[in-house]
């Protein structure tokens, strides 16, 4: 059994953790999502108001700022009631055992008693529920199924096709056969987002050193921290062009360091693998596979993972396969949270990416390679079988 190291946070993930709860939402909340400990999410929030959170920028309050921070909060508080109704829309007219699930899927967003306020039912009634009490959770009627899943469909911004939303039903505690989920969702004009094709960003045409093919597309390391691939992607805002970099662990899939920048240059890349050291520790050997891009190529960035005693590794020329699974995963999150979709500043778009890896990616979305868990959730059964079933990717 392997044990993770106590993880550190670099300034950009803790400047994008210390957003969400300045656009309203609880810390408690925030910090249940990303997998902190509560106290720690308050002292940057702290250390933010007053300008020492590393990196971020961020000046000292003043009264006029502190008066600033109220009306946001408030306003903050008067869209998330805005919010949960809009939501809730059909949920409103389900019987209670849609509306405690519904209320169990958003308790990271929403306080308890504002839930249940909303859709008039009691706080001990939802208690009993998730102890196992009345009403019954299996026996939904079609339109209470289809209240769950389009509650399901909206919390997740269409990321489920069939397959996925009946393993998130049954991890939920309903059960539901596949042919009765996909006629619903096709009788209702519910399905997931299709896939685009991915599109390559990084330029291989230099002159720089390359190295050779060490990973051989074998994606499946027996634990993790022993292969990160790596990429970068371009993502379109109407202030510019902003660069996604992430550093995904191929044992478990979870995005353990990435970085925004509106530059593609070896700094990018080098704060992505900067956050995934910072939060895994990995021993040396560890083999860090990307394409022939400049900026992994760089001097900056192979004097970093001498630094990190990593093994450069690098795909063929023109071989986009050998970086399958971090190609798919940009593709994945295309679809899921960037097509069809407009995006006034960079912030929007960096708040948009750090929910996706961090919040729903990492914690929540049911991955097919992982037999239908969560990368993180995938990682902890490994650590501690004895409290799930342990699994082999």
């Amino acid at each position: 059994m392997q044990k993770i190291p106590k993880q550190e946070f670099t300034a950009e993930f803790k400047e994008q953790a210390v957003k969400r709860v300045k656009d309203g939402k609880r810390v408690s909340a925030v910090a249940k999502e990303m997998g902190l400990v509560e106290q720690t999410l308050r002292n940057w929030v702290k250390a933010f108001d007053v300008g020492t959170l590393i990196g971020t920028g961020a000046a000292k309050v003043t009264p006029e700022a502190m008066e600033l921070s109220r009306l946001r909060a408030e306003n903050a508080r008067l869209k998330r009631e805005v919010e949960i109704f809009k939501k809730s829309d059909g949920v409103l007219r389900a019987g209670c055992a849609v509306k405690y699930a519904w209320i169990a899927a958003h308790r990271d967003s929403f306080a308890l008693n504002e839930l249940c306020d909303a859709l008039a039912v009691s706080v001990g009634g939802y208690r009993a529920w998730q102890c196992g009490g009345t009403p019954d959770r299996r026996g939904l009627t079609d339109a209470q199924l289809l209240a769950l899943i389009q509650s399901i469909h909206a919390e997740f911004k269409g990321a489920y096709g069939s397959p996925r939303m009946v393993r998130e039903l049954r991890v939920r505690g309903f059960s539901a056969s596949k042919a009765r989920v996909e006629r619903l969702m096709r009788d209702h004009g519910i399905r997931g987002r299709h896939k685009r094709r991915y599109k390559a960003t990084t330029d291989s045409k230099h002159g720089l050193p390359v190295t050779e093919n060490l990973l051989a597309r074998d994606f499946a390391p027996s634990g993790p921290n022993q292969v990160w691939s790596a990429d970068i992607t371009d993502l379109w805002t109407d202030e510019g062009w902003l660069y996604l970099a992430i550093v995904p662990g191929l044992f478990n899939r979870e995005v353990v360091g990435w970085s925004l920048k509106p530059r593609m240059t070896a700094d990018l890349v080098g704060d992505a693998l900067t956050m995934g050291w910072f939060r895994r520790k990995p021993a040396p050997g560890l083999i860090h596979h990307s394409d022939r891009g400049s900026q992994y190529a760089s001097q900056a960035f192979q004097e970093k993972l001498a630094q990190y005693g990593t093994i450069c590794s690098m795909s063929r020329k023109g071989n986009c396969w050998d970086n399958a699974p971090t190609e798919s995963w940009f593709n994945s999150f295309k679809n899921e949270r960037i097509f069809g979709e407009r995006f006034a500043t960079r912030d929007a778009m960096k708040a948009t990416a750090f929910e996706y890896i961090e919040v729903f990616y990492n914690r929540k979305r049911l991955h097919s390679t992982l037999g239908y868990t969560s990368p993180v959730q995938f990682l902890k059964d490994w650590i501690n079988p004895g409290q799930g079933e342990k699994q082999v990717a």
